[in-house]
């Protein structure tokens, strides 16, 4: 399919743009690069810190999903709102659309639910503030969306930082579920969250201390949604600081207690989180992980494409 026949929405259900003038001049890269770009953003109606009240936010994303012109459907960025919408989101109807459904960070709080209901794949991957509107883009994140949603079989490849210590060597298959450690952690409970059984789970946050990503991950396991997960698989958790209290205790030996304690691998060095080289990841698709010590492919097949 060539860009001129790809017809892109951007709504903005959280977060508003920190710069008008850079989100509007990634719209008219991504319309120079032959794009069919349909902005129902508007910053005349930004409300408090969000991307617009509940009600307009809700009207944005109904909006783009109901567009016949429209195959897939990014979120202008992260930050906070989503949650507030929930009751709100026909989810049935976001499926129906059968458009692609792109986000991450916040965006986590949509993908859960509507899969959840749905059964429907939608897709970890950039959003417009700030992929698509950077002076230089990243060729490896953009690069990883288009090939990822053009399919139909996707590889993401990971490998552990320098220094850090070896992955397990596994080799497993199971359905793709995750996202924001933190997001996750706020579903839990509601009518919202749901793990899905025997996958292959992945997380990333930004700014969480290590004895927080901890606290959430033993949160998660002890009511019971990591039972029979074949893998944990960890992302980028920058943007951290540690203090005199930790006394020695870091990211290094957060995990060594992680995998002491929980009952599935645990692997390190997904290129995905709050940073600027991003892998796509299809929520729901079917994933084959294979992993050595230092480095790991994940194949993601049986999910919706252009």
């Amino acid at each position: 399919m060539s860009t001129s026949n790809i017809g892109i929405a951007i709504a903005a259900p959280s977060g508003r743009p920190l710069d008008i003038d850079l989100y509007n001049q990634g719209l008219q890269r991504l319309q120079q690069q032959g794009y069919r770009v349909h902005n129902y953003y508007d910053d005349d109606k930004n409300f408090q810190r969000f991307g617009g009240t509940d009600e307009w936010r809700l009207a944005q994303l109904n909006a783009a999903a109901a567009d016949p012109d429209v195959q897939v459907v990014i979120a202008l960025r992260g930050s906070y709102g989503m949650s507030r919408l929930l009751p709100m989101i026909d989810f049935q109807k976001m499926a129906d659309s059968g458009k692609l459904f792109v986000g991450y960070s916040d965006f986590t709080a949509f993908q859960m639910p509507l899969y959840k209901q749905t059964g429907r794949v939608s897709f970890g991957g950039p959003m417009m503030c700030d992929d698509f509107i950077r002076p230089e883009p990243v060729a490896y994140t953009l690069d990883q969306f288009w090939n990822c949603l053009r399919g139909p079989v996707h590889t993401v490849r990971g490998a552990v930082a320098e220094g850090g210590v070896d992955n397990p060597v596994l080799e497993v298959s199971g359905k793709l579920w995750g996202g924001n450690l933190a997001m996750m952690v706020s579903l839990l409970g509601t009518p919202y969250f749901q793990a899905l059984e025997q996958g292959i789970c992945f997380i990333e946050d930004i700014g969480e201390h290590p004895y927080r990503i901890e606290r959430m991950l033993l949160q998660l396991f002890y009511a019971g949604a990591l039972d029979g997960q074949k893998a944990l698989v960890l992302g980028d958790f920058s943007g951290y600081k540690l203090n005199p209290s930790d006394n020695g205790y870091d990211f290094a030996a957060m995990l060594a207690y992680l995998r002491q304690r929980l009952p599935m691998p645990v692997l390190t060095g997904l290129p995905f989180g709050h940073i600027k080289e991003r892998a796509t990841l299809p929520y729901g698709g079917m994933a084959h992980l294979v992993s050595g010590p230092r480095d790991f492919e994940l194949t993601v097949s049986d999910y919706p494409t252009l």
